[in-house]
């Protein structure tokens, strides 16, 4: 796999979560090997992409639509392109999977306690009083992925770690090489090594040991019932 193939990380969770400083943080380590690296936050580029549109279903899932059709074309262009939205919608995100298809999906996850207590804009605060309609995750509903490639507990874990496994995603999945983390990161990396894969990797060698041990028991019992002495015949 070479330098210049583009692919999608597309970070979803609720407002406060990490998405951005996660992303911000994969494309500097991205630009270490000379990726080109495009960044799509949706506070940034919402007045370009989307400016005008309301916050009711339809609408969310449109700017989602919208952010994924720009990170296709960026992907298709040999771009390294990271998204950090919220998408609060299953079926939208699934869309763009399907569209993108060089696509790595990371669940930027965190309690909603967590989120308002640690939250500087106070938008929760405000949702929480009903100055905020429509509020992600208070008013209005996410529904979080159900099979991401890698889920971050943004409360729990460090962003060098988070980062550490979306790049083993990455590499599962073929889309950076093992050349490029050891520069990243300064580690061997294999493919494999994600927990998912090493979860598969588990339950296969205990299937294994299952099966070596009834194959070594069988050939034992003939042998015991071999050996066993014939009765003597009584005269």
């Amino acid at each position: 796999m070479g330098q210049n193939s583009g692919f999608t990380v597309w970070l979803t969770g609720m407002s406060g979560t990490g998405k951005s400083t996660l992303a911000n943080y994969l494309a500097a380590r991205l630009r270490q090997v000379g990726r080109n690296v495009e960044v799509l936050d949706e506070s940034d580029v919402a007045g370009n992409l989307w400016k005008g549109l309301g916050e009711s279903k339809e609408e969310r899932n449109e700017v989602v639509r919208r952010l994924g059709y720009v990170a296709n074309l960026l992907t298709r262009n040999q771009v390294a392109t990271l998204v950090a939205a919220v998408s609060p919608y299953k079926a939208a995100r699934e869309e763009n999977r399907k569209v993108v298809g060089r696509y790595l999906e990371v669940y930027v996850d965190c309690p909603t306690e967590k989120l308002i207590e640690r939250d500087s804009t106070g938008k929760y605060k405000k949702a929480l009083a009903g100055e905020i309609p429509n509020f992600i995750g208070i008013t209005e509903p996410y529904e979080p992925p159900s099979a991401p490639e890698v889920t971050i507990h943004s409360d729990a874990e460090l962003v060098e770690g988070g980062a550490l496994r979306i790049f083993q995603a990455l590499l599962d999945l073929g889309l950076v090489t093992p050349e490029e983390l050891r520069v990243i990161t300064g580690k061997r990396m294999k493919k494999g090594g994600s927990p998912e894969s090493a979860k598969k990797a588990r339950g296969r060698g205990k299937a294994g040991k299952k099966a070596s041990k009834g194959a070594k028991a069988r050939p034992s019992a003939r042998a015991a019932r071999v050996a066993k002495p014939a009765k003597k015949r009584k005269r």
